[in-house]
């Protein structure tokens, strides 16, 4: 590729060399530099790549993308190497790679979707839906990067724009039409979607969260980048009962739509019913306006109506059979998301990643919309975090379950047993009853084997995480893997039949 050529979108200087300058592959880490590689250097908040330009010349490399003036660079540079200067390191690498891969994203429907939460839901919805009308998807996200019937890890919930681009690259080799992926405020700000430009952007909702020295300087700054979405799409879907919607639409540069459960939409839900049955647990509801459906879903939750709304309404643009819509819809399941385990007339046990105050609060008042006979909550909270985060989580449990069992979490550097002292703490003064289970196999087979018929099991904190980190190492955990276990051997001492096991 030719690198001035890749960077004409972005504002470029040549500072030396040959303007005509070519490279294969692109490179932001000096530990892959060698020749035919062009080093994209960046000025970040902990390290400046730019000191590494004598590492990477002596790897091979002949062309430099730098932030920094000529004479601000550790040299003296020697003969034959070119140097191009950017405004923006992230732009570049974002355009570079997006030339090297042969500009995959423009060979699919890309779909992106941003929000404070209901991003990884509505993803796997709009996946769900679109695969059982037999279209080939990739999707990018917190749990990955799903291309076919492999996962990938990811580090970010949106990737850096080089692994984006490498990814997308992968997708149109494998046959994908649909690329889906959550577009993160952090993704945006730090340019990794630069030069994307998405044919349907979605924003479910926004409320505070993503401040900090690392992230976002205040919420005015989160919520703008959050709006930029609808500056990178030609086609644009909103929560129009999001109290910041007048906000996020401001500036908006695309085609807009609106879903709603409460004001007058593009696309409206009403109807919505609550359905707690032995093989069933989620919601029903009508959607009217630009499309008309009768929609039933096995996630419960008020807030997951508008996650299939996001759904729904995106996908009526696709012209998709109903019955694919529905089929897909009615039998959902998101990795740690609100996901629903086990459901029979004894109990019904759910995994959710809900790992801190506010969306426990949610999901606990969402369960209790279901009438338990009790609400059962296994939950700990990650160490060396906040300890906001557990005093709220506790403070909240004692309020609205009827029964804590406090457990471990991702302690990482802390005891596990000091986590819990600090739960407990906020529990007892809320007034809330508790049992302490330190080993969170037990904890969770506590809960299932003490189930009184009619109760609802919620397993919270971890969701789609394999693993639990004690003391810096990664030990193999997978909620659910353990409830199914524990389900698996109480159904077998019950001689096989049913699931109204003695206690």
């Amino acid at each position: 590729m030719k690198i001035s050529e890749s960077l004409s979108e972005i504002r470029h200087t040549l500072l030396t060399g040959d303007r005509m300058a070519q490279a294969e592959r692109v490179v932001y880490d000096s530990r892959k530099a060698g020749e035919n590689t062009v080093f994209v250097c960046m000025k970040g908040t902990k390290v400046d790549s730019h000191t590494f330009i004598p590492k990477v010349i002596q790897a091979g490399t002949r062309v430099l993308v730098v932030e920094r003036d000529l004479e601000e660079l550790p040299g003296p540079l020697p003969q034959g190497i070119t140097v191009f200067q950017v405004d923006n390191g992230r732009e570049a690498l974002a355009c570079l790679s997006a030339a090297q891969f042969g500009y995959p994203a423009r060979k699919m429907i890309c779909i992106g979707v941003t929000g404070t939460k209901g991003k990884t839901t509505t993803t796997y919805m709009i996946k769900a839906v679109l695969e059982a009308a037999g279209e080939k998807v990739g999707l990018i996200g917190t749990a990955g990067a799903v291309i076919g019937d492999t996962t990938y890890p990811t580090m970010n919930t949106t990737p850096e724009s080089y692994e984006l681009h490498q990814y997308f690259d992968q997708m149109v080799r494998e046959g994908c039409r649909y690329m889906i992926m959550e577009v993160s405020s952090q993704g945006i700000k730090m340019h990794r979607t630069h030069g994307i430009q998405f044919d349907y952007g979605i924003f479910t909702n926004i409320s505070r969260d993503h401040i900090g020295p690392e992230e976002h300087a205040d919420f005015e700054e989160y919520l703008y980048f959050k709006s930029r979405i609808f500056n990178q799409c030609k086609v644009g879907l909103v929560n129009r009962d999001d109290e910041h919607f007048q906000e996020i639409i401001k500036d908006a540069s695309c085609r807009l739509y609106t879903y709603s459960l409460e004001e007058t939409g593009d696309f409206t839900a009403s109807d919505i019913r609550y359905v707690s049955e032995p093989d069933f647990v989620g919601l029903e509801f009508l959607v009217k306006g630009m499309t008309e459906l009768d929609v039933k879903v096995n996630i419960p939750g008020k807030f997951n109506v508008y996650n299939a709304m996001a759904a729904v309404c995106l996908c009526s643009f696709f012209d998709l059979p109903e019955d694919a819509v529905c089929h897909a819809l009615m039998h959902l399941s998101v990795n740690g998301r609100m996901e629903i385990v086990h459901t029979s007339a004894r109990c019904t046990v759910i995994v959710d990643y809900a790992h801190n105050g506010v969306s426990m609060e949610n999901l606990l008042k969402t369960l209790r919309d279901y009438k338990p006979k009790r609400l059962v909550c296994v939950f700990g909270c990650g160490g060396n975090r906040s300890k906001d985060r557990r005093y709220s989580m506790g403070e909240i449990g004692g309020k609205l379950a009827d029964l804590c069992i406090l457990t471990a979490d991702n302690s990482r550097y802390e005891r596990t047993e000091d986590i819990i002292a600090d739960i407990r703490e906020r529990v007892e003064k809320a007034g809330g009853a508790y049992v302490e289970i330190p080993d969170r196999r037990e904890a969770i087979e506590y809960s299932i084997t003490h189930a009184m018929p009619g109760d609802m099991i919620a397993v919270i904190g971890k969701g789609h995480e394999d693993y639990q980190e004690i003391n810096g190492v990664r030990h193999p955990f997978l909620d659910r893997q353990v409830i199914e276990e524990v389900i698996g051997r109480l159904e077998q001492e019950n001689g096989g039949g049913g699931t109204l096991w003695n206690t």
